[in-house]
C-alpha cells in the first residue's frame, strides 16, 4: 500500500493536474452577461474557443442530476475515481461481443478526458488502452485533490454539447431555450445522452437521431425503477427539436460595455436590465428601421424611476448592420441635445422665483448682444406664457430666460446633476446652450429627465445591481409637479385632463444640421430617450425629434407593461397651488387693480407667490406708465381715461412737449411737466395704467390695450408717436391685390423708412425676411388668396402693421 501511495504521489508530481482541473465552474476567458432574471445577454468564449455558462450543481435540474448518476454512474459517491466493477463488465463485453459495448467509464474519468481533451498541450487523444490508462491515472489524481462535489462542478461546465458549446448551462440555453434548472424529463434525458456523441448527436443537426439517444437514457430510467414507467411514455411523446446554433444575443453593447468594465471580476456578471423588455425594444426599433435612410442609427435607453436601474439599452438599432455602425454606442455618444434642456432652464427658473407656469414671455424677433435665435418653425407669436413657450419648444423665449438666469450657472447646475455640456477647446457657456450649443449623452440626458417623476431628484442610472445610487436634486419638488403638468398636460390648471391610456411628458429636440433628433418621455414607472441620427455626425435633412424619434418613444411605452404609467390623480406638492394671474403685469388677480388686468389666466405657484412679468428690455422702466389726459371742461377723467360728469366731448391723451400743454389739478405739477403753457378749457390728469412689453406691440389687440392708450391724442399731440415712427413703404394699409393673369404670385417691393435699425419682416407672424436702414428693399411673394398682416419691426421697437388681401 506504501508502495502504490508512493507510485501515485510520484505520478502526481510528474504530471500535475493541468490548472483547469482548479477552476471550478470557470474557465479562461469565459464570460457571461445576464439579465436580471439570468437570461444571458451575450456569451464570450474561454480561450480554448468554447461557449460556457458557468454554473453550480444547486442550479441544475435534479432531474437532469439524477439521470446523470443512474445513466452514467450510479457509484459515483462512492467509487475512488474508478469502478473496477464496471471496468470487469466492460472487457467482459468486448472480449464476448469483439467491439466496445459500453466503457465502463466513471464520471471522473470522463472529466479526465475532457480535461485532456481541452488541454491545448495535447488535445483529443485516440481510444487505445493507453489513453483508457491515462485516464484512470488521472481519475485518481482527481479523487485525490478534489471533492465529489468539484469534480460534478467540472462535468456541469465541460461536458461537450456539439459545436462550441459545452457544459449543461450552455446547452440548455442554446439548444432549449432555458435554463438548466427547469428542465423537463424528455429534456434532462436528451442532454445526459448528447455528450455520448455530441458532434453525432446534435439536435439542431440530427433530431432523430437526438431523440432515439434520449429514449434510450429513458429507457435506463424506467428499467431501473427510478422514474415512472407513465412519466417516461410521456416524456417519449415529447419531439427533438431544436433551432440552429447561432449567435442570439440581447443588449449586445449593453453587455460589451459591461464586459469592458469587469474585466478580472469573475465570469458572470449581473445586469439591471430586462430581457423581455429588451427583447420588445429590439423588435420596435427593428420595425422602425426599414422607415430610415441606410447610414442612419437609433439608440435607446429605458430606466426605471424608483430605482434607477436601466431595463431596456439599445446603442445601436440593429448590431448585424455595419452600415449603419453598429458597433458604435450612441446611448454614450457625445451629441448635440437640441431643445431638450428647455424643461430644467424653466424649472430652475421657477425655483428662482423669476416666473410662475403663466408668466408672460416675448416670442418676437430679438437680438442678444448680437446672437438673433429664430424659432423652428421660423415664425413668432407674439405674447406666450410659460407652458405655451415650452410645450412649442419655443427658441427666442427660451434664450430670453437664459440670458437672465446666465449660461454659466445654468451649465453649473446641469453639471452638478451629472448632466455635463460639453464645448469646443476654450469655450465657455454662451446663450446658444439652450439650443443644442454643448454636448452631452443619452445616458446623460435620462438621468436627468428621471427628476421630472422623482420628486426633482435626478440619479445616474444603474446597469449592474451592485452600482450605487448616485442621486442629486436638479429642482424642486414642486418645479418637477409645474414642468411635468407642462409637458404632459400643457400646463394649464383650468384645462380638462385628457385621459389616455399613457400619461407621459414628452420633449423633442433637434440639433442644428437635422444631425440629431431627439425624443425623451416620462411616465410614473420609467423614463426612457431615443436619439436618432447618424454618428459620424452627418446631416439628415428632414429629420427631427418630433417626427423621427417621437413616434419611436410611442411605440415602445406602448410596449412596456400596461403598469408602465398611471392615470390616478397625480398628488400636488405643498408648495404648489393654483392661483388666477393677470397680464401684462403677471402678479396675482388678488393683488392686481381691475383697470390693470387685462387678460386673466390660471397658473401654477410656487410657495403662494406670483412673480411680475420680468422687465421689458426696451423699456426697463417697468410695465406701469403714466399717461397724462386732458379732461374737457367742467368733466373729471376716471381711472380708465375716461370723461365723468356728463359730458360728451371725449378725453384726450397728451405728451410731454406738446405746445398745447394743459395745466394738472396742481397747478406747479402742470408747469413742471408740460411747460408754461396750459389751456384754459380742460386739466390734465396723470393717469397710471398697465403696458404691454415693447416689443409685443404688434400682437396686441385694441381691445387688449388700456383704455388710456386707446384715446386720441390731443390736436397739438398727434404724430410721432413711437408706434408709428416706422413706415411701411410699397404697402398700403386695405389694399386689395390681384395677380397679373396667367401668373402664380404676387410680388411686392417694400422698405421700412423713418428708421436707423434692421427692421424685422413678418408676415402673418413668420419670420419673412430682415432688411437694414433706409437702404434694401425686400421683396415678398406672395400666393393664395386670403387676408394677410404684414409687420415691421425694427431693434427699438417700433412698427407698423399693414392689414391687406390678395385674390
Amino acid at each position: 500500500m506504501a508502495l502504490l501511495l508512493c507510485l501515485l504521489k510520484s505520478f502526481d508530481l510528474l504530471f500535475p493536474l493541468p490548472a483547469a482541473a482548479f477552476q471550478g465552474a470557470a474557465a479562461p476567458g469565459t464570460l457571461v452577461v445576464l439579465a436580471a432574471d439570468g437570461t444571458p445577454l451575450r456569451t464570450w468564449a474561454s480561450t480554448d474557443g468554447a461557449l460556457r455558462h458557468p454554473i453550480q450543481p444547486e442550479a441544475v435540474s435534479p432531474l437532469y442530476l439524477e439521470a446523470l448518476r443512474h445513466y452514467e454512474d450510479r457509484w459515483f459517491d462512492w467509487h475512488p475515481g474508478i469502478n473496477p466493477v464496471a471496468m470487469l463488465r466492460a472487457l467482459g463485453q468486448w472480449a464476448w461481443h469483439g467491439r466496445v459495448v459500453s466503457g465502463g467509464s466513471t464520471l471522473t474519468m470522463q472529466v479526465a478526458r475532457i480535461l485532456d481533451m481541452n488541454d491545448p498541450a495535447r488535445g483529443p487523444a485516440p481510444r487505445t488502452v493507453g489513453t483508457k490508462l491515462r485516464q484512470m491515472a488521472r481519475a485518481l489524481q482527481l479523487e485525490w485533490h478534489l471533492s465529489k462535489r468539484d469534480i460534478l462542478t467540472l462535468y456541469l461546465n465541460h461536458a461537450p454539447m456539439g459545436g462550441q458549446v459545452q457544459g449543461i448551462e450552455m446547452a440548455s440555453r442554446a439548444y432549449l431555450g432555458k435554463t438548466a434548472v427547469r428542465l423537463s424529463h424528455a429534456e434532462a434525458a436528451l442532454l445526459v445522452a448528447l455528450p455520448q456523441s455530441p458532434s453525432r448527436l446534435r439536435p439542431d443537426r440530427a433530431p432523430g437521431l437526438a431523440q432515439a439517444a434520449r429514449d434510450k437514457v429513458l429507457t435506463r430510467m424506467t428499467t431501473l425503477g427510478v422514474w415512472p414507467a407513465a412519466t417516461v411514455a410521456d416524456a417519449r411523446l415529447e419531439r427533438v427539436f431544436a433551432p440552429p446554433l447561432k449567435a442570439r444575443w440581447l443588449a449586445p453593447l449593453a453587455a460589451e460595455r459591461l464586459r469592458q468594465a469587469a474585466k478580472g471580476k469573475g465570469p458572470v456578471v449581473h445586469s439591471t436590465l430586462d430581457a423581455a423588455l429588451q427583447l420588445r425594444l429590439e423588435q420596435v426599433l427593428l420595425d422602425r428601421l426599414i422607415q430610415l435612410p441606410p447610414a442612419v442609427s437609433v439608440a435607446t435607453l429605458v430606466v426605471e424611476n424608483d430605482s434607477l436601474a436601466v431595463r431596456g439599452y439599445a446603442g445601436s438599432a440593429d448590431f448585424s448592420d455595419n452600415q449603419r455602425s453598429a458597433h458604435v454606442d450612441m446611448v454614450r455618444g457625445v451629441r448635440s441635445p437640441g431643445s431638450t434642456l428647455k424643461p430644467f432652464l424653466y424649472a430652475m427658473a421657477l425655483d428662482e422665483g423669476l416666473i410662475h407656469s403663466e408668466s408672460l414671455l416675448v416670442d418676437a424677433p430679438q437680438s442678444f448682444g448680437g446672437y438673433a435665435p429664430g424659432n423652428f418653425q421660423a415664425s413668432f407669436s407674439g405674447p406666450v406664457s410659460v407652458s405655451e413657450a415650452l410645450q412649442r419648444s419655443l427658441n427666442v423665449p427660451a434664450v430670453d430666460l437664459l440670458e437672465r438666469i446666465g449660461p454659466a450657472r445654468f451649465a453649473a447646475h446641469l453639471r452638478n446633476a451629472a448632466l455635463k455640456l460639453r464645448l469646443p477647446p476654450g469655450a465657455s457657456p454662451n446663450l446658444s446652450l439652450i439650443l443644442g450649443g454643448g454636448s452631452t449623452t443619452l445616458e446623460e440626458l435620462v438621468g436627468a429627465y428621471t427628476a421630472l417623476a422623482r420628486a426633482g431628484v435626478a440619479g445616474q442610472p444603474r446597469l449592474t445591481p451592485d452600482a450605487p445610487a448616485v442621486d442629486t436634486r436638479l429642482m424642486s419638488a414642486g418645479a418637477a409637479f409645474i414642468v411635468r403638468e407642462i409637458l404632459e398636460n400643457g400646463g394649464r390648471p383650468g384645462a380638462p385632463f385628457k385621459e389616455t391610456g399613457t400619461r407621459v411628458a414628452w420633449k423633442t429636440g433637434t440639433s442644428f444640421g437635422f444631425r440629431d433628433a431627439w425624443a425623451i418621455g416620462v411616465t410614473d414607472r420609467y423614463t426612457l430617450g431615443v436619439w436618432v441620427g447618424r454618428p459620424d455626425g452627418t446631416p439628415n435633412p428632414g429629420f427631427f425629434g418630433a417626427n423621427t424619434a417621437a413616434p419611436l418613444v410611442k411605440d415602445l411605452l406602448a410596449a412596456l407593461d400596461a403598469s408602465a404609467s398611471s392615470t390616478a390623480p397625480r398628488a400636488l406638492p405643498a408648495s404648489v397651488r393654483a392661483q388666477d394671474i393677470c397680464w401684462p403685469l403677471g402678479l396675482a388677480a388678488s393683488a392686481t387693480p381691475p383697470e390693470h388686468c387685462r387678460m386673466r389666466r390660471l397658473a401654477w405657484t410656487l410657495d403662494g407667490t406670483a412673480p411680475p412679468t420680468m422687465p421689458d428690455r426696451l423699456q426697463p422702466t417697468g410695465l406701469l406708465d403714466t399717461a397724462w389726459v386732458q379732461r374737457p371742461a367742467g368733466n373729471t377723467v376716471n381711472h380708465r381715461g375716461k370723461a365723468a360728469g356728463g359730458g360728451t366731448r371725449p378725453a384726450v391723451r397728451l405728451r410731454p412737449g406738446c405746445a398745447a400743454a394743459a395745466a394738472t389739478d396742481t397747478a406747479g405739477a402742470a408747469q413742471t411737466a408740460f411747460g408754461s403753457g396750459a389751456t384754459k378749457t380742460g386739466v390734465a390728469q396723470a393717469i397710471t395704467y398697465a403696458r404691454w412689453p415693447t416689443l409685443l406691440q404688434p400682437w396686441i389687440e385694441p381691445a387688449q390695450r388700456s383704455e388710456v392708450e386707446r384715446l386720441p391724442w390731443g390736436p397739438p399731440c398727434r404724430g410721432g408717436t413711437p408706434a408709428r415712427t416706422l413706415r411701411i413703404s410699397g404697402l398700403e394699409p386695405g389694399s386689395v391685390l390681384r395677380a397679373v393673369p396667367g401668373t402664380t404670385g404676387i410680388t411686392v417691393q417694400l422698405q421700412a423708412l423713418g428708421t436707423t435699425e434692421a427692421v424685422n419682416w413678418l408676415l402673418d407672424g413668420r419670420l419673412v425676411g430682415t432688411t437694414q436702414p433706409d437702404a434694401a428693399q425686400l421683396r415678398l411673394l406672395l400666393q393664395g388668396p386670403g387676408q394677410h398682416a404684414l409687420t415691421a419691426m425694427d431693434a427699438a421697437g417700433q412698427y407698423q402693421q399693414v392689414v391687406f388681401s390678395v385674390r
